[in-house]
């Protein structure tokens, strides 16, 4: 199994502090995700607004919270 598949099973737990922590891991992890490929896309040249598009964010929304990774 993979962390996401193992996370998103104990997410469904029927005991609240189990499933409220894998939601925390989940969160993070997709966060880091999220980081990777912005700067994955930004490093392959792609404006802020195709990112943006691709999230379905505004390019604001995007730009503040990725604009200050590095390439």
């Amino acid at each position: 199994m993979t962390e996401a598949t193992t996370l998103a099973a104990a997410a469904s737990s029927p005991d609240p502090a189990e499933g409220l922590r894998a939601v925390l891991a989940l969160r993070r992890l997709l966060e880091r995700l999220e980081a990777v490929q912005v700067r994955n896309a930004r490093n392959q040249g792609w404006p802020w607004q195709l990112i943006a598009d691709s999230l379905e964010v505004s390019r604001q929304a995007v730009h503040k919270k990725h604009g200050g990774q590095g390439r």
